[in-house]
Order: structure tokens, then sequence, then C-alpha cells
């Protein structure tokens, strides 16, 4: 991470964030916790996550321009979350990350960031 100034740059960019939410989303959709949450034509997720992830580590601000204020906790008010789904997708992403050729401190960075608002989305027991 030294030599970058934002995670953005340092997972490769937008090349890096589309490879991580390509490998990510398979596996959301093979899980059964997760897969119930999610349509079945899941492409315009994945377009949004990518969009959404590269605002949310210092890259350009695709999810805003678009879409507005991200409001993440209240978009996904409509969803059961629970405690152990928040721990499922943070599973599902760190098997992502995995998959990808990023050094395994830059890896549990990206956790370490997305842990917060995964458990900030939960709104069930």
């Amino acid at each position: 991470m030294n030599n970058y100034s934002t995670i953005y740059e340092a997972v490769g960019g937008a090349k890096g964030i589309e490879g991580i939410v390509q490998a990510f989303y398979p596996k959301v959709q093979q899980h059964p916790l997760l897969a119930p949450l999610f349509p079945a034509d899941i492409i315009p997720v994945m377009e949004k996550q990518t969009k959404f992830l590269t605002q949310f580590f210092g890259g350009p601000s695709l999810y805003s321009d678009e879409y507005g204020h991200p409001m993440m906790r209240g978009r996904h008010l409509p969803f059961p979350i629970t405690p152990e789904r928040a721990e499922a997708w943070l599973g599902c992403m760190r098997e992502a990350l995995r998959e990808t050729d990023l050094p395994e401190a830059l890896q549990e960075l990206v956790i370490d960031r997305l842990s917060g608002p995964a458990h900030h989305f939960v709104n069930q027991p």
C-alpha cells in the first residue's frame, strides 16, 4: 500500500475492481445464505457493485454520479441481513480476493475496510 494513495490504486484501478467483482458474484450466487437475496440476472448488481467499490476505495465517484449518495444501509433495509449473512458475504469476498494476485496484506486491508459496512447493514437478529 505504501506506493499508492488509495486502495483503488493498490488493487489495480478499474481492472482490479472489475476482477474482484467478477470473482465475487459467482460465489454469492452459490452461497445458500446469500443466493436468495439476489436476482437471477446478477449483471446489474455487479455493475452497481463495481461502481460502488470504485468509489468506496478512493476511485472516481461513479456510484454517486449515477445514483446519488450511496446511503448503503438504507438501500439494504429491504433485505433480511443477519450477522451470519454479513459474515458469509465477507467470506465470499475473501475467497474472491484469494483468486487475485493481490498481496495478502492488501487482501486483508480490503476485508478490514469492508467489514464495518457489512456488519452495519445487519437488520435482522
